[in-house]
């Protein structure tokens, strides 16, 4: 559980440098340079994910259960893990979704960590999953009191919510008839 633990601590630690000391966040990448400062955010955020992926698959092995939800609540995590995908796309491929939402991807990931809080009990999952939901409202409400940074995207056009919407989906039914048993080792259904 300690690296599962530890690679959260890398992982959200450094995705929340903005949400705690957005002045540092910006004296850090002038000073390092960007390209060095978004390297080395982008090794500690790999070392975080490798620690969470090695640590959770290790937690698996010796599970502690916490509750054991309803079978229903199965349906109804599939139902809020729809949108997750097209959000995702919304992020980079801006038009109205985009524009309704502000900020697609965290709502994407509240509805993934929520969706699998939902369906599974274990203490794990809980670490995991209640760790990324925490930091996705966090993170959006400190949103509201920084100025945001330009994220690359395509230029929005009208058809973006339909290449989004339509990808997202794919990309859904992908996952759920095939990739989240070959990537997790469990089958959705």
């Amino acid at each position: 559980m300690t690296t599962l633990i530890v690679g959260l601590v890398l992982f959200l630690g450094v995705h929340s440098l903005s949400i705690v000391n957005e002045p540092l966040r910006n004296r850090l990448n002038a000073s390092m340079g960007e390209l060095t400062f978004k390297g080395l955010y982008s090794a500690v955020s790999l070392a975080g994910l490798i620690l969470i992926v090695w640590g959770y698959s290790d937690a698996r092995m010796d599970p502690t259960v916490i509750y054991t939800p309803p079978g229903w609540l199965k349906h109804v995590a599939f139902l809020l893990l729809v949108p997750v995908f097209p959000l995702v796309f919304a992020t980079y491929f801006p038009g109205k979704i985009k524009t309704k939402l502000g900020h697609p991807m965290l709502v994407a990931v509240k509805l993934w960590a929520l969706a699998h809080l939902l369906a599974n009990g274990m203490l794990h999952d809980i670490l995991l999953f209640g760790s990324f939901l925490a930091w996705a409202v966090v993170d959006r409400v400190s949103m509201k009191r920084r100025a945001q940074r330009a994220i690359p995207t395509l230029p929005a056009t009208k058809a973006n919510d339909a290449i989004a919407v339509v990808g997202g989906l794919a990309v859904y039914v992908i996952m759920v008839l095939w990739a989240h048993q070959w990537l997790f080792g469990v089958a959705p259904a």
